[in-house]
């Protein structure tokens, strides 16, 4: 089975050791995505209702790159700083699934790296 790496400079770069996304078996896997700016590289500063956004704004990026959208969005797995958070980062996330959302998990960051309040990865069919 084959399959394809996918990377995009309308998303950060991610660090050396793994891929913005991988696309195999007509799923495409998206790494751990952090809110920083595709341009700077830099975490955005903000809320965790903004942060949601940014990450988002960056996967939707990663997925158009493979072809595909968030639309066909199959799981996600939401990591954040505090767990606090969780209800901003819901509601942001609302705004961007209104309906059939994917299937998701949570967790908490296992690092603290100033700045950044979330991380998600997301899986979707290509």
């Amino acid at each position: 089975m084959s399959r394809t790496i996918i990377a995009t400079d309308r998303a950060p770069k991610p660090p050396p050791l793994y891929s913005q996304a991988v696309a195999c078996a007509g799923l495409v896997f998206v790494s751990g995505t952090f809110p920083a700016d595709p341009a700077t590289g830099a975490i955005i500063n903000g809320d965790i209702g903004a942060q949601t956004a940014q990450c988002l704004r960056n996967i939707s990026a990663i997925l158009e790159a493979a072809g595909t959208s968030l639309a066909k969005a199959v799981s996600a797995t939401v990591i954040l700083a505090e767990e606090d958070d969780f209800a901003g980062m819901n509601a942001e996330w609302a705004k961007w699934f209104p309906t059939d959302p994917p299937a998701r998990q949570g967790a908490k960051l296992p690092v603290r790296i100033p700045g950044m309040l979330i991380s998600i990865a997301m899986i979707a069919q290509a």
